[in-house]
C-alpha cells in the first residue's frame, strides 16, 4: 500500500513548472496488449459523472472478515466466534453504524447483494470474463474503488457465510443441517487436508484488499494539488481501469474456489489453484505499478505543496508584520508539536581546567564533553533583531570565534544591543543522513553560544529554495539580519559584522551605508581588533608600521633587517608585523614559529588572527561592490585590491603606514628592497617631506620604470554580490584578465 511520504523525508526533485512527462514506453509497461484490447470495454462500462463514496469504513468490515475467516486464525475463531458482526461493524465504523455512514451501508446492501448473485451464479463453469463485465456494467455509476469494494464485500458475504456454517456445525443444529445439505467439510479437514489448498486463495485476498486500499488512495488525493488533467493523474487512469478489472475478476474466480471448495465432494484441483496463483501475481503486479503512480502522484503533490509553501514566504516577507514571530515560525519551523530552537546552557569536558569554548574548539568532538541544553521556542526571538547565520556543514572555527566574540560582547554590554543569532543549517536532501553527518552537525551546534535549530531536517523544503534563491545562499556562509517585525534589513550582514562588528548594530543596510560615509583608508582601519597592543602602537603618531606578507622566509629575514638598519639610520620608529598570507595555514604557521624564534617581527597572536585579517578585507570589498562601488570610483576598494592582489603573488610585500594618518606606502617585495638598498637616493628628500612621503614617491618612480609587473587577484564568489565582470589593476589602471579557478580546500 502507498503512503503519503513523510514531509521530513526527501524526495526526487521535480521541475519548477510541475509537469511531469512519462515516456510511451513506461506507459505501454503498465498495460499489457492483452488489456490493451479489452480496455475500450471497461471505459465504456464507466459512467463519467461515477459516484464516489466513502467506502473506507466498508472496506475496513471486509478485511475483519477476511482476517477472521482464514484456516491459519481457527483458533481465534473458535475463541471468538461468535461475536456479532454487528460489533464489529460498529467498532469499525467509528459508532456510525446508525449515522449516514450507516445509511449509505443499507443503500448499498441491495447492490452487494446483485453482485453476489453474479458471480455466485454463474461463476461454477461460466465466462469469467462475461460475468467480470456483467459486474462492472452493474457497477457502472460507481467510482473505480467503490466497483472494487462493492464486489469484495459481495465475495466476503459469501466467504464469511460459509465459515460461519463450518465453525457453528458443532454446535448449532441449523448450521449442523446446513452443512450435511452443503456438504462442508469439518473444521479438522480444513486444519489438515484442505489447509494447502486455501493458500493461494489467501494469497489472492490479500492482495485485492492492497489494491482496493490503493484505489481509495487514488481517490481521496487532495483535488487542491492535483486534477484528472495533471499529467501523474491523468496518465493513471488506464492503470486503475485495468487493474480494477482484474481485481473484479479475481473475485470471480475466488468465488469459484469457493464454490469448488465447499460445495458437494467438491476438491480443489491443480489447474484451479495454478489459476488462483497466477491471479495472485498477475494482481501483485498491477498493485505494484499502482504504487508507483501513488508514488508520483505523491511526488507531484509535494512540489505543489513546495511550491505554495515557498510562494506563501515570499509574500509573508513582503508583507508588514507587527513582529517577527510569524515571519519566524514560517520560515524555521511552523510545527507546534516541538520546540524547534536549541540553546546550549553550559558545555565542559570532564577532567578540563579551560575554558568550555576554547576547550572545545581547540579539541575535536569527544564523548567526554558533557553539553546541557535546552529546547526553546521561537517566541524567545519576539521583538529582537535576529541575525540569520545560513550555513552548510563546512562552518570553519575562525568564523565561529570571531561570531563568538562579538556575540558574548554584546550580551555582557550594557549598551543595548537587542539581537539574537540563530544558526539555520541548510542540507542537501538528495544526500543519504548518516551518523557522520549527525556527528558532524553536532559538533558544530555544541561550538555555538547563541540558538541553533534542533536539527537540520526541520528546515522545510520550501524555506531551503527560499534561502537559495531569495537570499542567494550557494556555499559560502551568510548572515541575513531581520528587524523586531521580521522585516529582511540585510541579505547578508556577515560583511559589516566582519567588518565593524557590534558598531554594525543593527545591521542593516543603511547603517552599513553610514558608516562607509565615515570611513576612510587608515592603517587603524585596516588593523581594527585584529591584535590587542596595535591600538596603543597606532595611537604614538610617531610610530611607523609595517604590515607585510607573503611565504618566502628569506624575503622575510632580507626585508626586516633592511627595514630595521634603515629606520634606525634615519631616525625612525617603526613596528614590524607579519600578517601572512591568505589561504596557506600551514606555511604561514611555520613561517610565524621562525619569525618569532629569530626575533625578526611581530606576528598576530594566531592562525585565526590570519585569517580574519584577510577575509576582513575581502568583506571590506564585497561590502563595497554591494554599494556600487569600484577600483574607479573609491579610494578604499582600490586600496584593499592593491593588498589583496600583493597576496595572489609569489614575492613578498609591504604595507606601511603611522597612526591615522591617510598616507600609506606599500608596494612588492624586491621593489620595496631595491628602494631600501638605494636609500641615499631619496634621504634628503625625507628631511624636508617625512619618511612616508619621501619613500612613497621614490617606489612610484621604480615602479614606473619597472618594464614588467603581474598582479593576481583571487577573489572567493559570493552570491548575490559575485565578482565583477571587470576588474582594473590597483596598480597600472589596465583591465585585469579573468581566469576560474576551482579549489577543494582553502587551507583553513
Amino acid at each position: 500500500m502507498a503512503t503519503n511520504p513523510n514531509p521530513q523525508t526527501p524526495l526526487p526533485q521535480l521541475s519548477r513548472s510541475v509537469s511531469i512527462t512519462v515516456p510511451s514506453r513506461v506507459v505501454a509497461s503498465l498495460v499489457s496488449a492483452d488489456d490493451t484490447k479489452i480496455l475500450k470495454q471497461i471505459q465504456a462500462s464507466h459512467a463519467h459523472a461515477a459516484r464516489e463514496l466513502d467506502v473506507k469504513p466498508i472496506l475496513d468490515v471486509i478485511e475483519d472478515i477476511f482476517h477472521r475467516a482464514k484456516p491459519t486464525t481457527l483458533a481465534d475463531l473458535i475463541v471468538d466466534g461468535a461475536q456479532d458482526l454487528s460489533d464489529v461493524l460498529e467498532a469499525k465504523m467509528g459508532g456510525a453504524a446508525a449515522g449516514p455512514k450507516g445509511n449509505m451501508l443499507d443503500a448499498l446492501a441491495a447492490t452487494i447483494q446483485k453482485v453476489c448473485c453474479e458471480f455466485t451464479c454463474k461463476c461454477t463453469g461460466g465466462d469469467a470474463h462475461a460475468s467480470t463485465m456483467a459486474i462492472l456494467n452493474m457497477l457502472g455509476h460507481y467510482s473505480w474503488d467503490a466497483k472494487v469494494v462493492i464486489a469484495l464485500a459481495a465475495f466476503a458475504v459469501t466467504y464469511g457465510e460459509l465459515w460461519l456454517v463450518m465453525l457453528l456445525s458443532d454446535t448449532n443444529p441449523l448450521a449442523r443441517s446446513i452443512a450435511v445439505l452443503k456438504q462442508t467439510p469439518e473444521i479438522s479437514e480444513i486444519k489438515g487436508v484442505l489447509k494447502p489448498q486455501f493458500a493461494p486463495l489467501n494469497d489472492l485476498i490479500k492482495v485485492m484488499v492492497d489494491v482496493a486500499k490503493s484505489l481509495i488512495e487514488f481517490r481521496l488525493l487532495p483535488s487542491k494539488y492535483i486534477s484528472p488533467d495533471d499529467v501523474p493523474l491523468a496518465t493513471s487512469f488506464n492503470q486503475i481501469a485495468i487493474t480494477t478489472y482484474w481485481t473484479i475478476r479475481s473475485v470471480v474466480a475466488a468465488g469459484a474456489q469457493i464454490a469448488t471448495n465447499f460445495g458437494i465432494g467438491g476438491t480443489t484441483s491443480a489447474t484451479e489453484a495454478w489459476d488462483l496463483s497466477s491471479l495472485a501475481h498477475k494482481e501483485t503486479s498491477l498493485h505494484d505499478h499502482l504504487v508507483q503512480r501513488l508514488h508520483i502522484c505523491y511526488e507531484f503533490i509535494e512540489e505543489k505543496k513546495r511550491e505554495e509553501a515557498f510562494n506563501n514566504l515570499v509574500l509573508l516577507f513582503k508583507t508588514p508584520q507587527k513582529d517577527n514571530v510569524r515571519i519566524l515560525k514560517s520560515l524555521i519551523y511552523a510545527g507546534e508539536d516541538i520546540q524547534p530552537l536549541v540553546e546550549i546552557i553550559s558545555r565542559k569536558r570532564v577532567g578540563s581546567v579551560l575554558s568550555p569554548l576554547i576547550e572545545f574548539i581547540h579539541h575535536p568532538f569527544h564523548h567526554d564533553y558533557h553539553h546541557e541544553i535546552k529546547q526553546v521556542h521561537i517566541d524567545v526571538l519576539r521583538g529582537k533583531t535576529v541575525l540569520l547565520l545560513i550555513s552548510d556543514l563546512d562552518l570553519i572555527d575562525e568564523e565561529l570565534i570571531v561570531l563568538d566574540k562579538m556575540y558574548k560582547e554584546a550580551k555582557k554590554g550594557k549598551n543595548g544591543l537587542e539581537y539574537e543569532i540563530v544558526w539555520l543549517p541548510v542540507v542537501d536532501r538528495t544526500i543519504t543522513w548518516t551518523k557522520e553527518h549527525e556527528t558532524k552537525f553536532k559538533e558544530l551546534q555544541y561550538k555555538m553560544s547563541w540558538y541553533t535549530l534542533f536539527h537540520p531536517s526541520l528546515l522545510d523544503v520550501a524555506s531551503i529554495r527560499f534561502i537559495k534563491e531569495v537570499w542567494r545562499f550557494a556555499k559560502k556562509p551568510v548572515i541575513v539580519s531581520l528587524d523586531s517585525a521580521g522585516k529582511v534589513v540585510s541579505e547578508n550582514a556577515l560583511h559589516m559584522i566582519l567588518i565593524w562588528g557590534n558598531s554594525a548594530y543593527p545591521f542593516t543596510t543603511a547603517k552599513e551605508e553610514e558608516l562607509w560615509k565615515k570611513q576612510t583608508w587608515r592603517l587603524d582601519f585596516v588593523m581594527d581588533a585584529i591584535h590587542p597592543e596595535f591600538p596603543k602602537l597606532i595611537s604614538q603618531g610617531d610610530t611607523h608600521i609595517c604590515l607585510f606578507g607573503g611565504e618566502n622566509i628569506e624575503w622575510i629575514r632580507k626585508f626586516t633587517t633592511s627595514m630595521k638598519e634603515h629606520s634606525s639610520k634615519i631616525g625612525i620608529k617603526i613596528e614590524l608585523v607579519y600578517v601572512g598570507k591568505h589561504n596557506a595555514k600551514e606555511a604561514v604557521k611555520k613561517i610565524m614559529e621562525v619569525i618569532n624564534s629569530e626575533k625578526l617581527a611581530h606576528t598576530l597572536p594566531d592562525l585565526v588572527q590570519v585569517w580574519y585579517f584577510w577575509t576582513r578585507l575581502e568583506s571590506m570589498l564585497y561590502s563595497k561592490m554591494h554599494h556600487g562601488k569600484n577600483v574607479e570610483n573609491d579610494t578604499i576598494v582600490k586600496e584593499v585590491m592593491s593588498v589583496l592582489s600583493f597576496d595572489g603573488g609569489d614575492q613578498g610585500w609591504g604595507f606601511i603606514g603611522s597612526g591615522s594618518k591617510t598616507e600609506i606606502v606599500k608596494g612588492k617585495g624586491e621593489v620595496l628592497l631595491s628602494c631600501l638598498s638605494r636609500n641615499k637616493e631619496w634621504e634628503e628628500r625625507h628631511k624636508k617631506v617625512g619618511f612616508l612621503a619621501a619613500f612613497f614617491d621614490f617606489l612610484q618612480g621604480e615602479f614606473k620604470q619597472s618594464s614588467h609587473h603581474c598582479n593576481r587577484l583571487v577573489l572567493p564568489s559570493i552570491e548575490g554580490t559575485g565578482v565583477p565582470k571587470v576588474v582594473t589593476c590597483a596598480d597600472c589602471g589596465r583591465p585585469m584578465e579573468k581566469y576560474i579557478l576551482y579549489r577543494c580546500c582553502t587551507g583553513y
